[in-house]
């Protein structure tokens, strides 16, 4: 009996030294693991942030393996450990359906980097410069200075328009005059100050034309090119220069407007019966 509960100790006593083994030479393979996969993907050129996480989800997996490896050498039934973990798993997965996506979305935005952190975007309903771009939000502020905080699945599930993205930028003007004024004076007097302004490119050249005879005036288009950082101020100028020139030289700028022509019909009705 004796020689039994020897045998048994002695057994669980090799289990257990067997199983603390495995504990500590795993956590030492993990680790370089975990090393080798972060040198890897810093030479891919990944992201930081996606380095961080990825190599803290990679250590907590391969450290699981090695507890269940430990617990199966103690004679523990990993099997249903393993089925309770996938069912624990699959609950929680579909309770943060939202972080997932999220999280998904962040990773594409983070790997194929349709902005960067200064870029002026306008993505999931939001216009503003990215502050910061995380693996669930990104961080944006808009022109009055407000922190928003737009979850990365309403990003990429939109369209995204980067205003940084390209160096130089179009401004589309549209200055209405009166079909009374003097169309020559007027094209050469927006050739002349769009032309004049300091900021406006020579090259591409700005485009000054009619593009329309409308309802109550003669439209023309006038697109110049500015820089993308001067695109706001350049414009602001371009319109308030051109009315105050056209205020001057006496073209005027037509609004919609109705002419109601009133006929006296008991006066009519009297002539033709005299």
């Amino acid at each position: 009996m004796e020689t039994a509960t020897g045998s048994i100790v002695v057994f669980w006593l090799i289990n257990i030294l067997y199983a603390a083994i495995i504990v500590f030479v795993g956590r030492i393979v993990v680790k370089w693991l975990v090393k080798m996969s972060r040198k890897l993907m810093v030479r891919a050129n990944l992201d930081p942030i996606l380095i961080n996480f990825f190599s803290t989800i990679a250590n907590a997996i391969l450290l699981l393996f090695v507890l269940i490896a430990a617990l199966d050498q103690l004679g523990v039934d990993t099997t249903s450990m393993i089925a309770v973990l996938g069912a624990a798993g699959l609950a929680v997965g579909l309770a943060l359906k939202d972080s997932l996506q999220n999280f998904a979305a962040g990773v594409m935005l983070i790997l194929f980097r349709p902005f960067k952190i200064g870029d002026f975007v306008e993505a999931g309903g939001t216009a503003g410069v990215i502050e910061s771009i995380t693996i669930f939000n990104t961080i944006m502020k808009t022109g009055d200075n407000r922190e928003v905080i737009v979850p990365n699945g309403l990003i990429y599930d939109d369209t995204i328009t980067n205003y940084s993205a390209k160096d130089t930028r179009r401004i589309d003007m549209v200055f209405g005059i009166g079909y009374d004024d003097d169309l020559l004076k007027a094209k050469q007097l927006l050739t002349d100050i769009v032309t004049g302004h300091e900021k406006v490119m020579a090259d591409p050249a700005p485009v000054i034309r009619v593009s329309e005879l409308g309802d109550s005036s003669v439209n023309f288009d006038v697109r110049p090119w500015v820089a993308a950082a001067d695109y706001w101020p350049v414009r602001s100028e371009l319109i308030e220069t051109i009315k105050l020139a056209f205020d001057e030289n006496g073209i005027s700028i037509p609004y919609p407007q109705m002419d109601i022509h009133f006929n006296n019909l008991d006066k009519e009705q009297d002539d033709k019966a005299a």
